[in-house]
């Protein structure tokens, strides 16, 4: 799988996700921190890049519909530490296996991960 690793999150994340053989992008690297959030979703949707994140802004699907991405993936945590959102995102990795992230929303909490699927179109 393509993700984008939003400037929120350390870089020490890229070995993590990259270690399942997927394709990882970060914000910085491609010279676009502090960027809009509203650019940084229309350039997950044309590079058809999952969006990692710890911005909640993200997790409103009125304003950032998860239909057209690859995927949403929020990242709560309680506090910012690296060991907790590193356990997380592990979390969350396997599950990306099955692909069930395309188009979705998740967010990915310390016990558990909260899946939004859009309804189907004319339901």
């Amino acid at each position: 799988m393509r993700f984008k690793l939003d400037e929120n999150l350390d870089v020490r994340l890229v070995p993590l996700i990259a270690r399942g053989g997927h394709d990882v992008k970060t914000v910085q690297e491609e010279g676009i921190s502090g960027c809009g959030d509203q650019r940084l979703y229309d350039q997950c949707v044309a590079e058809e890049r999952t969006l990692i994140t710890l911005d909640l802004g993200f997790s409103n699907p009125f304003r950032f519909p998860p239909e057209p991405t690859a995927g949403i993936v929020i990242v709560r945590r309680l506090r910012p530490v690296l060991r907790l959102i590193r356990a997380a995102l592990e979390r969350a990795l396997d599950e990306v296996k099955s692909g069930a992230v395309k188009g979705n929303l998740w967010i990915v909490e310390p016990s558990r991960i909260r899946v939004y699927e859009p309804s189907p179109q004319g339901s």
